[in-house]
């Protein structure tokens, strides 16, 4: 009895899936007559649609391009600001000095950053002055390509870099990129000399770090000596110097004294 019950269950289940599967062709095979009659008749009476491209549209697509690559340039404007300026240098240096006063977060990032980028500007005057009367002009006035006037733009960047970058740099990333030894400076690839230029921008930076720190250091000796010899070995000498270094930093013009050296410094 169980075996004629689930032989028949197996039967019926058998003749669904064909039934199915016959329904499906079906409405496949009406589907693509459909289809092609479609076809047919808008073959036969139909619109037809024709795309054809002429130097307008390849004006359009040239313009297109042109935006979109100053788009990219706009979008590495940081980036071109902090590698290929005078900006890594103020800033590291303005950021040593902060912590040489025992200031850590006076004056707070956003106003070294400000201060750095307008001396930075200030300092790099003259180069954009020279890539707008070399390249940009003429290039808004369509005298030259992009690629032409791109090329214009970076040799007054590349002279300026070349002019704060040590010659111990210069070999050392050439080397590491495996090319010949160039016979002058001003031969030397674009790409050993970005990074040769921000590493001698980073030790010149340490190296007046180290300048601004030794007059601090030497009044935080003396006071850990006066305190020592009157027996106040608990006190934080940093706490009684603090005020004498803003004191000292105030009556010689500080600020004055640093800025001045940091642009002077790249005029040298």
């Amino acid at each position: 009895m169980k075996t004629t019950i689930a032989t028949s269950r197996a039967a019926r289940g058998v003749s669904a899936r064909r039934a199915v599967t016959t329904a499906a062709a079906v409405v496949a095979s009406v589907a693509i007559a459909g289809l092609a009659h479609a076809q047919a008749a808008g073959a036969a009476s139909g619109p037809s649609i024709e795309l054809k491209l002429g130097e307008a549209a390849s004006g359009r697509a040239s313009s297109i391009l042109e935006m979109v690559a100053l788009i990219t340039l706009i979008g590495l404007a940081p980036s071109v600001l902090v590698l290929f300026t005078s900006f890594t240098r103020i800033l590291v240096s303005l950021s040593i000095l902060r912590q040489a006063l025992g200031l850590p977060q006076v004056p707070p990032n956003q106003v070294l950053i400000g201060l750095s980028l307008f001396l930075s500007v200030f300092v790099m005057r003259p180069v954009w002055q020279q890539i707008d009367e070399q390249a940009v002009t003429p290039y808004v006035h369509e005298q030259i390509d992009a690629r032409e006037g791109l090329k214009r733009a970076v040799v007054p960047l590349r002279g300026f870099m070349l002019a704060q970058t040590r010659d111990s740099d210069l070999a050392l990333f050439v080397e590491l990129s495996r090319q010949p030894m160039p016979t002058h400076r001003d031969e030397v690839a674009f790409e050993a000399l970005a990074p040769a230029f921000l590493l001698s921008e980073l030790k010149t930076s340490f190296l007046i770090g180290f300048l601004l720190y030794v007059p601090f250091l030497v009044l935080d000796l003396v006071v850990g000596s006066v305190l020592l010899a009157m027996g106040m070995m608990v006190l934080p000498p940093v706490v009684i110097s603090l005020p004498f270094k803003l004191l000292l930093f105030v009556m010689v013009d500080g600020w004055s004294l640093v800025v001045g050296s940091l642009v002077r410094g790249f005029h040298t």
